[in-house]
């Protein structure tokens, strides 16, 4: 049972059948790191809401990549720089002047972070810093989202799911990053936003997977270049149980928060926290699990398990849940797409994708199909 506090937060602010269109609709709009699979998403998702989209970011890390395909240059403004500049990125958020903030550009993989640590670090906790710091500034925002990770709470590899209330932590330096980006939000929140009255909240997802991810070592992925190579795909730990979700998932509730902490007609501070989109229990599945799923679903792939040493040093969590009852109870918001759901859109669209078909059509389809089903 939660707490009562949720119950009478979620009783007071509903917004079950609320329109998403009426809500953004005219809306400007900024999303830090919009050339990324997850920014792609976000963005073109907002583009069909009838916001005023811009995109602050490095180039797209990947070629192919969900950015270029999808042409989302094309209907948004498109500015490129890196959140490590901050002149740069206040004189973005100048010229644009958002309403609502996306902050999504990070450093986002754990293996790359023990080639690269200090990257990582300047990156995902620096960049958000300067961020947060150059939104201090910024008149006209009235809502901040910074995505951060599942990966951020200090895993004890519980087999309870992680609650928002639960230490932070991180034994390697993406995950430490993460933590790290957390403290920040609230030091933020506390320091300066909460006298201001701009709402900010950080998003934990869990291990998100779906069309146009050419991600290195990322698992779908992995098991695309390996159907597309005809080699079996390499599996570091088939055993280790992660928490799977389609990335339409953690974007619907980073859009409710938008919604709740930008309207001024309700008290934005119950949303100015941190918040789990997390699948259910049924999508914490092993690495193995989903490849076979995901093999199954497409017609062919295979993978192996890795048995080599090269990866001895490096170390990844075997067990990770999150908890979602909160962003339920207060939000609305739960998972709608069960796994076997979640991997045939997956192969739909890379499929889709190799036949040569309009991309970003195809990604549109996704959303619209995702929105009316449920929403």
């Amino acid at each position: 049972m939660l707490p009562g506090k949720y119950g009478d937060r979620r009783k007071n602010f509903s917004l079950q059948s609320q329109d998403l269109k009426n809500i953004y609709s005219g809306k400007r709009v900024l999303i830090t790191g919009h050339t990324g699979f997850k920014g792609s998403w976000l963005g073109l998702w907002l583009h069909s809401l009838s916001a005023v989209v811009a995109g602050y970011s490095l180039d797209p890390p990947t070629t192919p990549s969900m950015f270029q395909i999808t042409q989302l240059a094309d209907v948004i403004e498109d500015y490129r720089g890196d959140v490590r500049d901050y002149n740069l990125l206040k004189d973005v958020l100048n010229e644009f002047k958002p309403e609502i903030v996306f902050h999504l550009a990070a450093q986002p993989l754990v293996l790359q972070s023990y080639v690269e640590p200090r990257e990582t670090f300047e990156v995902n906790v620096a960049g958000t810093v300067n961020v947060l710091d150059a939104l201090r500034y910024t008149s006209s925002v009235k809502a901040i989202i910074v995505v951060t990770s599942d990966k951020c709470y200090e895993n004890t590899e519980s087999l309870y799911p992680y609650r928002e209330t639960d230490a932070l932590g991180g034994g390697d330096p993406y995950s430490a990053s993460k933590a790290a980006a957390e403290i920040v939000c609230q030091s933020y929140r506390r320091s300066f936003f909460k006298k201001t009255g701009i709402g900010l909240a950080s998003a934990r997802s869990g291990n998100v997977f779906g069309g146009g991810d050419w991600a290195d070592n990322r698992l779908i992925p992995d098991a695309m270049r390996g159907i597309n190579l005809r080699e079996p795909v390499t599996l570091r730990n088939p055993n280790s149980i992660r928490p799977w979700q389609h990335v339409l998932e953690p974007t619907y509730g980073y859009l409710l928060l938008g919604r709740y902490l930008s309207d001024q007609s309700i008290d934005y501070e119950h949303f100015a926290e941190a918040w789990n989109f997390g699948p259910n229990k049924e999508s914490c599945l092993t690495t193995r699990e989903l490849l076979d799923e995901f093999f199954d679903a497409y017609g062919e792939g295979s993978w192996q398990e890795d048995v080599s040493t090269g990866q001895a040093t490096v170390s990844e969590a075997t067990l990770l849940r999150l908890a979602n009852d909160k962003a339920f109870q207060c939000l609305g918001w739960s998972p709608r797409w069960n796994m076997k759901k979640a991997v045939e859109k997956t192969v739909e669209w890379y499929k889709s994708f190799a036949a040569g078909d309009n991309m970003r059509q195809a990604t549109l389809s996704n959303i619209k199909e995702y929105t009316e089903e449920f929403l």
